[in-house]
């Protein structure tokens, strides 16, 4: 889809089904909208409606579906799905009419072969974004009725991941979700009828374009496959450090917190899914033992699920964490669905155990009394502003005291000549103490009881002696 220009309209599109109350219905659409702003459209307008089931040919029912219409420039109809019988007068005449229709195109009527199969004019919206997932005949009737592009919620957030992704793993992640994506639904294509009309004695063109599709797809998984596997080495690499991964929902403000906590420049942007490539930093100042935090694709409502399947390398990131960060916007009223969204992912995704600490983010947006009720409903909890430094700086010495917090103490004689055991010692925990004496370094350290245990048996081998 070509990027749109600035003043290019949308109608949004919903159904109020049962078991979702108003709140969660009015928050799902004003996510929408967001979404849909975040492609570059401007929202005009909104049709909703409560129904006890989305309509099998159109979402909406007829009246509804009217509406959509007169807002579009559209009909607001859509023709009946039923077959018609093929008698033989019939079958004349749909020849004599494709001939006719050949010549008119050949004599340059100007008239739009699909976009606009009515003739009704340019269409008064560029996009119609509807609140849930389409099938494909659904998708086609809707744009038979208003004449004009129709993306439900996965198409929309698959478009703004193929906006944002820069790294080669991301573009390859989201290629491979937009082919899957895009697979069944060249079925319903404007032209597919007619390039079918056109076959040889081969395959039709359609199924030649789907088997296209399937080849690339499986291209494109090789080349990620490869790419994963170089990740796999450098993440083999970090396996031994302590590692803190920042979670939770898209435009929580985990960027900021990133960008804050490491002093690099991690893209920050107030937009949805503005961060798609996971960012490894080390906490700066930098600690010892060193501390790396991770900055993770965000979530969201009804997320793809191609695209959780396409990410799970990025979140693997969440899943081999030592600690989770679950970074909320304490200042958007829906930030309880929002929470739980990121933990049903974490769990889809295995991370569900990994030990976390709720992060309630941009709370200089909060009024004095809202962030008095909110410490009381939440005391366990750390309230921040990633814009505040000494939050910040709060922050940093939390996220240390998690790790020290697993600390036992031991002392180690290091003798003169395993100099290098103490090098490791100063970078693996915290040496206390050091005291010098005949037979070496007592060393009083504190680290996991894993790298004691580890560095207790380097000590107890014999040193290995130099050639002279």
């Amino acid at each position: 889809m070509s990027r749109p220009s600035p003043n290019q309209d949308a109608i949004l599109v919903g159904v109020l089904l049962p078991g979702v109350t108003d709140l969660e219905f009015a928050s799902s659409m004003e996510e929408l909208e967001r979404l849909v702003s975040t492609l570059g459209y401007r929202v005009t307008g909104r049709v909703t409606q409560a129904r006890s089931h989305l309509e099998a040919a159109a979402v909406l029912g007829e009246g509804k579906l009217k509406e959509l219409g007169e807002l579009t420039g559209g009909e607001g109809v859509v023709a009946s799905p039923a077959p018609k019988k093929k008698d033989k007068a019939r079958l004349r005449r749909a020849a004599v009419d494709d001939e006719s229709e050949e010549n008119d195109e050949d004599q340059g009527d100007g008239r739009p072969e699909d976009d606009d199969p009515d003739g009704a004019g340019e269409p008064k919206v560029a996009v119609v974004a509807v609140d849930h997932d389409l099938s494909p005949s659904q998708a086609r009737n809707l744009e038979r009725a208003t004449g004009a592009r129709v993306l439900d919620r996965t198409g929309v957030i698959i478009e703004i991941f193929h906006r944002h992704a820069k790294s080669r793993e991301a573009r390859l992640q989201v290629e491979i979700a937009r082919l899957t994506y895009a697979a069944p639904r060249m079925r319903e294509s404007p032209g597919g009828k007619e390039r079918q009309r056109g076959r040889g004695a081969g395959e039709a063109a359609l199924e030649l374009d789907r088997r296209k599709v399937r080849d690339r797809i499986a291209e494109l998984r090789e080349e990620l496959a490869a790419v994963q596997r170089d990740q796999d080495v450098r993440r083999a690499l970090r396996r031994q450090a302590r590692r803190v991964a920042l979670v939770g929902y898209t435009n929580a403000g985990k960027s900021s917190l990133m960008r804050a906590l490491t002093g690099s420049d991690v893209y920050v942007e107030n937009k949805l899914f503005a961060t798609l490539d996971t960012t490894v930093r080390a906490l700066h100042p930098e600690s010892k033992p060193r501390i790396l935090v991770s900055d993770t694709v965000g979530f969201i409502k009804k997320l793809p699920h191609d695209l959780v399947a396409s990410f799970k390398s990025t979140l693997d990131e969440a899943l081999e964490a030592s600690h989770l960060l679950h970074v909320v916007d304490a200042a958007d009223p829906s930030w309880p669905s929002q929470l739980e969204v990121t933990r049903d992912v974490l769990r889809e995704i295995g991370a569900g155990e990994v030990p976390s600490t709720l992060v309630m983010n941009k709370i200089d947006r909060l009024a004095p009394e809202e962030l008095r009720r909110l410490r009381a409903r939440l005391p366990e909890a750390w309230f921040v502003s990633a814009h505040d430094q000494a939050d910040v700086a709060r922050v940093r010495e939390r996220i240390i005291a998690i790790f020290e917090a697993t600390y036992a103490e031991a002392e180690l004689l290091v003798p003169y000549d395993r100099q290098a055991v103490l090098s490791e010692m100063h970078e693996a925990g915290r040496v206390a103490d050091e005291r010098y004496d005949e037979a070496g370094v007592t060393v009083r350290f504190c680290a996991e009881p894993e790298t004691i245990a580890r560095l207790r048996t380097i000590l107890a081998r014999p040193a290995v002696a130099r050639r002279g």
